[in-house]
């Protein structure tokens, strides 16, 4: 080899190292629809646009629940989890683009030997620099590295999106606290309506114008009101010590005041259902993975191809110590190698074809991902429609019971109906409230949902650009 022949070797290899064998990706088209089924002729009241893309929730304006929301990035454990599996993708895509470069090394020497059958002894000192380098000549080292760094923008996603989920669940938790605090007041308040009605058929009964019977069903009545007043706290001191947990706090660290559920019911725009492509984090999930498939798939191809290395040596060797870094001890070397399998009986084909079908999964777990979106995003919005036209006929059934109420217990009074007819209304008036806070709960929590189901005011312009 004459000593141009290294040279012409290294520079048509690095020629070559812009060849890269396999496909180029392309993001598949995704199912696609025009518009939502559920917005047709249904316009929102009041709708609220996401000011603020970031703090989403404050369109329900309630500070509470944003002192809450501002802690769950800051101190929710299995966040700061997601966020170390995040750091740790972006440690092997600077670990897949290192093998792009040389690899230098060093490890001086010294070496002191004896020949057989003589005294006497001789000591070598070596100083080389050892340098190697696998050419990238058909792109698998690049496609490492696209498809590492396409992992790493798929964890963001991922984190983006349990973010969001610990946000939601927060604020799901949070309106159904409020709908316990709501429920054991409207309980309490029931309580001292039943306590009145007692009176008064303590008052009849001493009168001689009731039975002993009516006494005992009013006290009776007054007792399960008690009751399901205290068990109202379960729910609410499970539901505080949840919030808790999520805002990474142990649950005795943590008391939230008593508050009213909302009135307020603020239903998003949906937009155009291709915009949640770039809106929500696990759809940019599902297409990162594509892009990582599809990457695998030319990893797989470039095995077909020779592996073509460098080498080269630079050093001094020989003794003594002071005359060690002389030209005449100088060394070096320089070297290229390839190599190639030349039967493997079809291994390196099924590799192509299972990175292929993985690929083709991938693409279904895209679709079907944009697929299941659409669906959550309909869900709500009808959701929201029907609970806003039953939360409207509930308030007038909640008016007519509480008439219901007052009416018969002025008949009962002027002794022309039993107590049994009180007894049934002030039943169905109970029922009736507790079903109309039920529902303003479903409400805010349905509105939690679709915010949810468009991703928070997320965008794929977010992705780390690695």
């Amino acid at each position: 080899m004459t000593r141009r022949s290294p040279h012409l070797l290294l520079g048509v290899a690095v020629l070559l190292a812009g060849c890269a064998v396999g496909p180029d990706y392309k993001r598949p088209e995704a199912i696609s629809t025009p518009g939502f089924k559920e917005l047709d002729g249904w316009k929102p009241a009041a709708p609220a646009e996401l000011s603020n893309r970031g703090a989403w929730w404050s369109v329900f304006q309630d500070p509470d629940l944003d002192a809450l929301e501002a802690q769950v990035e800051i101190s929710n454990q299995t966040l700061r989890a997601a966020v170390a599996a995040y750091d740790q993708s972006v440690a092997v895509v600077a670990q897949a683009r290192a093998a792009l470069l040389p690899v230098v090394s060093t490890a001086p020497s010294v070496t002191r030997a004896q020949s057989a059958g003589t005294a006497h002894t001789r000591t070598t000192n070596t100083a080389e620099l050892n340098a190697s380098w696998e050419l990238d000549v058909w792109g698998r080292l690049r496609r490492t590295v696209q498809g590492d760094i396409a992992t790493a923008q798929a964890n963001a996603a991922d984190l983006a999106n349990a973010t969001l989920s610990a946000q939601a669940l927060l604020a799901t938790d949070y309106f159904e606290l409020r709908a316990a605090d709501t429920l054991k007041a409207l309980l309490e308040r029931t309580v001292a309506e039943y306590r009145r009605a007692l009176a008064i058929t303590t008052n009849q009964y001493k009168a001689g114008t009731a039975a002993r019977s009516d006494v005992i069903t009013a006290q009776t009545q007054l007792q399960g009101a008690m009751s399901q007043s205290i068990n109202a706290g379960v729910q609410r001191a499970q539901l505080e010590h949840a919030i808790a947990v999520l805002t990474g706090h142990p649950p005795s660290a943590l008391t939230l005041r008593v508050a009213p559920l909302t009135s307020l019911v603020p239903v998003v725009p949906a937009g155009l259902p291709s915009e949640l492509l770039e809106r929500r984090p696990d759809i940019a999930a599902a297409e990162r993975m594509m892009a990582v498939q599809n990457e695998q798939i030319g990893i797989a191809i470039a095995a077909y191809y020779p592996q073509v290395s460098l080498s080269a040596v630079y050093g001094f060797a020989g003794s003594p110590l002071s005359q060690l870094f002389d030209t005449a001890n100088r060394v070096w070397s320089l070297g290229a190698s390839a190599g190639q399998t030349l039967f493997d009986g079809g291994d390196r084909a099924a590799d192509v074809r299972a990175a292929r079908a993985v690929y083709d999964e991938a693409v279904a777990n895209y679709r079907q991902t944009v697929l299941t979106a659409f669906q959550q995003v309909e869900d709500q919005l009808s959701t929201l429609r029907i609970l806003q036209e039953q939360y409207a006929a509930q308030q007038e059934a909640v008016s007519l019971a509480q008439r219901a109420v007052d009416v018969t217990l002025n008949q009962y009074r002027a002794g022309t109906i039993t107590y049994t007819a009180v007894i049934t209304a002030q039943n169905t008036l109970l029922l009736d409230q507790q079903t109309l806070v039920s529902l303003q709960q479903q409400r805010l929590v349905a509105s939690v949902t679709l915010v949810q189901a468009i991703g928070g005011g997320w965008s794929a312009a977010d992705l780390p650009k690695l």
